[in-house]
């Protein structure tokens, strides 16, 4: 066979040098027409992937053990359980809630006294805490807890004139609230 003979004759390659040169012009009419722009729009597009998880199968629970020994006697009645009744504590009442101002003897005092806080000013806040707190028999102010507050900025502040209240034993413990409002003038 004479490669070179082969190389000559132009007319075998013909088929392929058209499909090529066609190839060129559909891509060029493409960029003209803007097909080219929408196909790159819709490669571009968002892509939906979806992240599948292995479903892990746990390995089945070991065999249960078998009962080899048999016994020819039956087992002894279960007797009857003895069932005791449940001693019942005494219900405590439940501590009143009174208003520190009917409790606390310097209410008025300590409402009066109370500073608004350096931040809250430069920030312009208003706000309104209500504290929780007990006054035990003997008169002391103890468990104090903020119930609600509008800004925690105002909250410790709000404690502290709770913890300064002087009041009066009930003779039993008693919880007392105490509304602090924040305001501007």
């Amino acid at each position: 066979m004479d490669y070179a003979y082969q190389q000559r004759r132009p007319t075998r390659h013909l088929v392929g040098i058209g499909g090529v040169i066609l190839l060129h012009v559909l891509i060029v009419w493409a960029l003209i027409s803007g097909l080219a722009r929408k196909v790159v729009e819709v490669v571009k597009g968002p892509i939906e992937v979806k992240v599948i998880e292995e479903v892990v199968q746990k390995p089945p629970p070991p065999p249960a053990p078998t009962i080899s020994a048999v016994t020819r006697e039956a087992p002894p009645a279960p007797q009857a359980p003895v069932i005791a009744k449940p001693v019942e504590a005494p219900k405590a009442a439940p501590p009143k809630v009174q208003s520190a101002q009917v409790v606390c003897q310097n209410y008025r005092e300590v409402i009066g006294a109370i500073v608004y806080p350096r931040e809250a000013l430069r920030e312009g806040l208003e706000g309104k805490v209500l504290i929780e707190f007990t006054v035990a028999a003997d008169g002391r102010v103890k468990d104090v807890a903020v119930a609600r507050s509008s800004n925690r900025i105002f909250n410790r502040v709000a404690a502290r004139a709770a913890e300064s209240m002087s009041c009066q034993g009930q003779g039993q413990d008693i919880r007392v609230v105490l509304p602090v409002g924040f305001t501007l003038k």
